[in-house]
């Protein structure tokens, strides 16, 4: 007996010396270790690594920037069902535990024990949210040991619900996405709210092994491990048994989504993000700022929309270069197999790749029969095979616009039967109208801009560089350097009538030649329709675009004299050619640069500077930035719109009077001459100018009232000519216009009011001068009070090179 107590007393001396040597053990460890905890107050304020998001003006997604994929939720924003599904998998006591599981810690032990191998165990949720922010995932006993201080340190300072907001917005749920939300959005395209009990288990058994439980790339595996959390979630008495089973049987759709982009506007988003790594560096991807540009939803979609009908229309009026691919198929091809062939092709725009499976033709219908066969169609048609797997025709109306292209000017003979064209097991590009319809289709090799300002303040409507920016990101709006042609001729107009010209000026339009230096000849320019029409008022050369007629305009009023003057319209000095060329528009510029210098005549002579953010928020929704931008403060536009601070009062740059006679000379472009298309759009306060390049190499239109302007511009990124009869009001005005029919839908007509000093006189409608009972034409005309005619006549002098001065002159 005596022996036994002995036996006891030894072996409770060695037990408390073994517990007295563990506690101050743990205690110094604790004491040496805890300053070198991080301070838990960051975790209060943590900054979690939010990319970069561009908006519209209408709150629309433009984009998104940054290799992470995160939308940090507040815990009440986090549905019950998620947090139970969460809880099952990861930690059943986590509501309930100090931050340390003590048991699963013993059975870590115990396993190293017996195995001499570390492993997993008792890590609870606090302890993954004190790894995941301040320590590494090293299997170290140090790091183990901090991670238990750390986590008892973490509940001592924060909630449980701050701790579970935490760990939902930090863990990395695989497929770039960190945090519940994003998993939510990558994988089902849903917010949390939306998703079902089946789909909260798929995410919360995640966290364990993102790419082992994937549900896209193991799914599985993962099917697996949801089944399991949610047997968890029904041992734990979360769901009923009705419910578990009802889940487990559920196939899980899981798929990958990417950023749900409301709004196609990857030009201007592009421009966003590099003015916003230029502002902050690289945390522009890390930091959650919200950027909230000027683009309308309306208006870009339109654009966008305008923009490839545009060089669709090209295409059709060019011929067809062929398919993309042919693949020999029999009938016994297999559907998936089918599909398989397409896998290579991928969407360009808006056009989709198809395989023809085959050349059919409709059963025989007497009464579209009849109608087809008076205009010379037929009854076939192809049947397609699109990347989903889905199927549906091509019909005969749709492929007869695809004689073949032979070159830029000329096209092979006109179609008679489908198999001149296509063929079983051709891959071709079709696209889809708005009826669901296909046409047939071909990727564009010209290419086009459009831009759009609001004329008050310069913001930027809508921007378009081109007809994929996925297949080239070179933004032709900011970037394309390229002749504007004709569609310059208004700021040269403008320079003559600010220096005593009048809209009833004469000017011979006649034959001259110009020694040019340049060439070692001599240079005769012409019209392009290679008449004559002598003595032409200025108001009628502008409108049909005459270019004699703006030769000997700025001869007349003098090159150095009519640069100067159109650097008001925001034109550099440097970019624009000091010789006669430029009353043709032989300056390169951008579209931007026309698009501010006609947003400067559609607003009555302001100046402005186009921009494109309006406002900047950090991720918690506080303005850290805003645009101060002018605007115009006139009569023409509502007075609430006009700043309060004069600082910000746009300046005038354009005398009044003078804008106001060049809107009506541009206007009259659309009434009577080369914009005369766009009268279908049923406006009388729209006016613009076309532009056509020598050889029709570039092609624009410019056009506005006081609330909208636009430039449209259609060329060859390698300049060559687009072919014959491709003018500005071929190619770029129906864009125009296409975007112009939805912009201003809605929007009022604004009537033109004269200055004060604008007065209205009847002229001759040849001489330019008063009217008289014998004039065989008259009109009215507006003048500047006191430079209108004094006298009357049936003949009047034209501005002209009398003696032909010119051609002994070296004027390039």
């Amino acid at each position: 007996m005596r022996r036994l107590y002995q036996l006891f007393l030894t072996l409770l001396t060695l037990f408390l010396t073994i517990a007295a040597i563990s506690v101050i053990t743990i205690t110094s460890t604790y004491f040496y270790l805890e300053p070198k905890l991080p301070e838990i107050d960051v975790l209060k304020d943590v900054q979690l690594q939010v990319p970069l998001r561009v908006y519209s003006t209408d709150n629309k997604l433009l984009a998104e920037f940054g290799e992470m994929k995160r939308e940090p939720v507040e815990y009440q924003e986090i549905p019950e069902t998620l947090i139970q599904a969460v809880i099952s998998a990861e930690d059943e006591s986590f509501f309930s535990h100090p931050g340390v599981d003590y048991k699963g810690i013993l059975r870590a032990v115990i396993n190293l024990i017996k195995t001499g191998k570390k492993g997993q165990g008792g890590s609870t949720i606090t302890m993954q949210v004190a790894r995941n922010f301040f320590l590494t995932r090293d299997k170290t006993y140090i790091r183990k040991i901090n991670e238990i201080f750390l986590s008892l340190k973490i509940e001592r300072e924060l909630s449980k619900e701050e701790i579970m907001a935490l760990y939902m917005n930090k863990i990395y749920l695989g497929h770039r996405s960190y945090g519940i939300a994003a998993a939510s959005k990558v994988y089902y395209g849903k917010s949390l709210d939306e998703l079902s009990l089946e789909q909260y288990a798929m995410i919360a058994g995640l966290p364990k092994a993102p790419s082992k439980y994937n549900p896209v790339t193991n799914p599985q595996r993962a099917t697996i491990r949801r089944n399991y959390v949610l047997s968890r979630m029904h041992q734990l008495n979360y769901i009923s048994k009705e419910q578990y089973k009802e889940a487990i049987k559920t196939v899980d759709d899981a798929e990958i989504h990417s950023a749900n982009i409301e709004v196609e506007a990857p030009y201007i988003a592009e421009m966003v993000r590099a003015q916003m790594v230029s502002k902050y560096g690289d945390d522009a991807y890390t930091t959650g700022y919200n950027v909230y540009t000027t683009v309308s939803e309306k208006m870009q979609t339109a654009a966008n929309q305008a923009l490839r009908s545009a060089l669709m229309s090209y295409e059709h009026r060019h011929g067809y270069k062929g398919v993309l691919h042919h693949f020999e198929l029999t009938d016994n091809t297999p559907i998936l197999e089918q599909v398989e062939l397409l896998s290579d092709f991928k969407p360009v725009g808006h056009l989709k790749p198809a395989l023809v499976t085959a050349i059919l033709e409709q059963p025989a219908d007497s009464t579209t029969d009849s109608e087809k066969n008076k205009k010379n169609e037929n009854n076939q048609y192809a049947q397609l095979l699109l990347k989903d797997g889905s199927t549906s025709a091509l019909h005969w109306k749709h492929i007869k616009w695809a004689r073949k292209y032979i070159n830029d000017r000329r096209m092979g003979p006109k179609l008679k039967k489908i198999e001149e064209v296509l063929t079983k097991g051709d891959v071709i590009y079709v696209e889809q109208l708005k009826n669901n319809e296909f046409v047939l289709a071909q990727l564009p090799e010209a290419s086009a801009a459009l831009v759009s300002l609001n004329p008050q303040n310069g913001a930027i409507n809508a921007l378009i560089g081109g007809f994929d920016y996925y297949e080239s990101k070179f933004n032709r709006v900011v970037q394309a350097k390229r002749q504007p042609g004709s569609n310059f001729k208004p700021f040269i107009y403008s320079a003559a009538l600010n220096k005593g010209y009048t809209t009833a000026t004469l000017i011979n339009d006649a034959p001259v030649v110009f020694k040019d230096s340049y060439l070692e000849g001599f240079w005769r320019p012409d019209n392009y329709s290679g008449k004559f029409f002598g003595p032409t008022r200025l108001r009628k050369g502008l409108i049909k675009s005459r270019n004699l007629v703006s030769i000997r305009i700025l001869r007349d009023i003098g090159i150095n004299y009519a640069v100067d003057y159109v650097k008001c319209f925001g034109f550099m000095e440097s970019e624009l050619p000091k010789n006669l060329s430029l009353a043709l528009g032989s300056a390169t510029l951008t579209p931007m640069q026309i698009a501010q210098g006609y947003a400067i005549l559609a607003n009555g002579g302001y100046d402005i500077k186009p921009w494109f953010i309006e406002r900047i928020e950090n991720p918690h929704s506080e303005v850290i930035f805003e645009q101060q931008h002018t605007s115009v403060c006139s009569k023409d536009y509502p007075e609430e719109s006009c700043p309060e601070d004069e600082s910000l009062h746009a300046p005038r740059v354009a005398a009044e009077d003078n804008v106001f006679l060049m809107t009506t000379i541009m206007r009259d472009v659309i009434r009577f001459g080369t914009g005369r298309k766009a009268l279908k759009l049923g406006r009388k306060d729209l006016a613009g100018k076309t532009g056509t390049t020598n050889d029709q190499l570039d092609a624009w239109f410019s056009g506005f009232n006081r609330q909208v302007m636009a430039t449209a511009w259609v060329g060859f990124d390698t300049p060559r000519s687009l072919g014959r009869l491709e003018f500005g009001g071929t190619a770029s005005l129906p864009m125009w216009m296409d975007f112009m029919k939805v912009a201003l839908k809605d929007v009022p007509e604004q009537e033109l009011t004269p200055p004060e000093n604008i007065i209205t006189v009847k002229i001759d409608s040849e001489t330019g001068l008063l009217a008289t009972g014998n004039s065989p034409k008259t009109q009215y005309e507006f003048f500047i009070e006191g430079t209108e005619p004094q006298r009357s006549g049936s003949t009047s002098t034209a501005v002209s090179d009398s003696n032909n001065e010119a051609a002994n002159e070296e004027l390039f």
